[in-house]
């Protein structure tokens, strides 16, 4: 009897994003987190008296607050040797002629200019902790879209932050909001006017390449009444020898018939701890579309989640995450239903290899002002080896007796019945399980924005050798 063959499924290509830049920072701030820091950070950005009171109440709570008591272990992060301020040598520009040229050729390689001109109607550019690019297409700006940098909204658009910021991820909500609040640097700012649908997808990517440092970036958008966007987010760093941070913040307000899509693609490198959070209000009539990507970090805890604020409003969830050797991927998604008619999609694949983690964990809340509330969850695994695992932890809270709720989980391998069906069709053995594998991810795949953000084709292309088993 012939020797079973076993699968081989290559690693995500990383070389591309592990290319180092000679560290030419011109200020770093100190390690740790400290009055001090904080202080510091917000006299360097000329930040209104309010933002630095939000930074020091947010230190506050930090100092006040435990680690969280469930998901991975977070033991390896010492915030001691974290650096959270890093400003790059190059002041933030629309040009990308006037960005320093070893900044450039890391923008280069990723294929971000080039994507901004065939595809994107607006790109923002952060390295390290702060922006060093931004445009936006003129005839958005006649139709009155915002879209720059946090900073700049801080000081031109002040009114509008301060309504918003940190209102829907408040600093009392874990311990890494409130370290957000206290070091946030960098970031989008996107405002959508009422009625007014942007055509081309506006895309902000996020570099971090000092090591021992944290990336706190903000993402804030508001897509008024009946309104549209969709928005990308790419984030990558090189492999370091050392501990790296990214507790970034996203939130997203969609008001009433608006429409907001979410990508993103994390490929952070294998050091890294990717604490990030994210959360959309979603009122009247509204939809927000997540579609998102974990393949990098050390170790992730990301759940997006959505706020089903209005009557009828909708979320669409799309995941998907590969874990490997020395990766613990803790993702999934939440919803809470808190109107009537609310409904809310949630899809993901993941898979794991070589001994990586990867875990599901979502919460679906539906409060008692919520009736006919419609929810499914949907989340599928492969695991490639007796080496690794993947869990399920589904969390639902249903407090009325008018819902329809589902949730359905699958682990498995592939199965012989499968392959015995194909290969009877004229398909080769080992195409035969590749496309298996092909397939398996598809439904996921086919949503990511490949024809916009180029730098996804080398993330979600798994290349397949020998057969599985």
């Amino acid at each position: 009897m012939a020797e079973k063959k076993k699968t081989y499924i290559e690693d995500i290509e990383r070389t591309l994003y592990d290319i180092k830049d000679v560290d030419r920072s011109v200020y770093k701030a100190h390690s740790g987190l400290t009055e001090e820091v904080v202080r510091d950070i917000s006299v360097r950005k000329h930040e209104p008296q309010w933002m630095l009171d939000f930074r020091l109440h947010s230190l506050a709570v930090y100092n006040s607050l435990e680690l969280p008591s469930w998901g991975p272990s977070l033991e390896e992060l010492h915030m001691d040797d974290i650096v959270t301020y890093v400003q790059p040598d190059a002041k933030m520009t629309g040009s990308w002629d006037e960005v320093p040229e070893d900044i450039k050729d890391t923008f280069d390689r990723l294929g971000i200019p080039e994507a901004e001109k065939t595809s994107l109607g607006g790109v923002g550019a952060q390295y390290d902790s702060e922006v060093v690019y931004h445009s936006i297409q003129e005839d958005m700006v006649k139709q009155g879209v915002i879209y720059t940098d946090m900073e700049t909204a801080v000081r031109e658009h002040e009114d509008i932050v301060k309504e918003y910021f940190m209102t829907l991820v408040p600093p009392k909500d874990h311990k890494f909001a409130a370290l957000h609040g206290s070091v946030w640097s960098g970031g989008s700012f996107v405002y959508v006017p009422a009625g007014v649908h942007v055509e081309m997808p506006l895309q902000s990517y996020f570099r971090l390449n000092a090591a021992g440092a944290g990336q706190f970036e903000h993402t804030l958008i508001i897509v008024e009444p009946g309104a549209s966007l969709h928005f990308i987010e790419g984030c990558s760093a090189p492999k370091h020898n050392v501990t790296n941070l990214h507790a970034g913040c996203v939130e997203l307000f969609v008001k009433d018939g608006a429409r907001l899509r979410y990508s993103t693609i994390e490929n952070w490198s294998r050091n890294m701890m990717n604490l990030n959070t994210k959360r959309a209000l979603v009122e009247k009539d509204g939809i927000i579309e997540w579609v998102s990507g974990s393949f990098g970090s050390h170790i992730s805890c990301l759940y997006p989640c959505s706020v089903l604020h209005g009557e009828n409003a909708r979320c669409e969830f799309t995941g998907v995450t590969f874990a490997s050797k020395g990766q613990n991927l803790d993702t999934g998604a939440s919803v809470i239903h808190a109107a009537p008619h609310t409904s809310a999609n949630i899809n993901t694949r993941t898979i794991s290899k070589a001994g990586g983690m990867a875990t599901y964990r979502s919460a679906v809340k539906v409060t008692k002002n919520a009736p006919h509330a419609k929810c499914s969850v949907n989340c599928e695994s492969l695991m490639l080896d007796n080496l690794s695992r993947s869990d399920t932890l589904p969390v639902m809270d249903i407090e009325g007796d008018e819902a329809d709720i589902g949730h359905e989980a699958k682990i498995g391998r592939i199965s012989d019945e499968a392959i015995f069906y194909l290969t009877c069709r004229g398909i080769d053995e080992e195409e035969a399980r590749a496309m298996i594998v092909r397939g398996f991810v598809e439904p996921i795949a086919k949503e990511l924005p490949l024809e916009y953000a180029l730098e996804m084709n080398n993330l979600v292309n798994i290349e397949l050798e020998g057969t599985i088993g």
